[in-house]
C-alpha cells in the first residue's frame, strides 16, 4: 500500500500516490465525480485498491487543498489557449498548408 506526497516536480505538487503520477484528485473524478466503482479505477491504473481507497480518503480529509489542486487546474495561463476543437481555431490556423 502507497503513501500519499506531494512534491513541486510531479503533477504540479498535487497530491498523488507515492511512485505514481495519479494524483488523489484523477482518484477523485473518476469515483466521486463519474461515479466508477473504485475496483475498476483501480484495474485500470494497475493500483492495489487500498491506494484508491487512500487517494479517497485523502480528498474528503483535505477538502480546502483539494479546492485549490482544483481550481489550480482550471485556470489557463493568459499566453496558453485551449483547444477543444476545430471551432477553437481561427481561420488561419484552420487552413490546409499549401502543396
Amino acid at each position: 500500500m502507497s503513501k500519499i506526497v506531494s512534491t513541486a516536480d510531479v503533477l504540479g505538487g498535487a497530491p498523488r500516490i507515492d511512485g505514481r503520477r495519479i494524483g488523489v484528485h484523477h482518484i477523485a473524478k473518476r469515483v466521486i465525480d463519474a461515479g466508477e466503482p473504485p475496483e475498476q479505477v483501480a484495474a485500470d491504473y494497475g493500483l492495489d485498491i487500498a491506494d484508491v481507497h487512500r487517494a479517497l480518503t485523502y480528498y474528503y480529509d483535505n477538502p480546502e487543498e483539494m479546492r485549490q489542486v482544483q481550481a489550480q487546474r482550471q485556470s489557463i495561463p493568459d499566453d496558453l489557449s485551449v483547444v477543444r476543437g476545430p471551432e477553437d481555431l481561427d481561420a488561419e490556423t484552420r487552413s490546409e498548408p499549401e502543396a
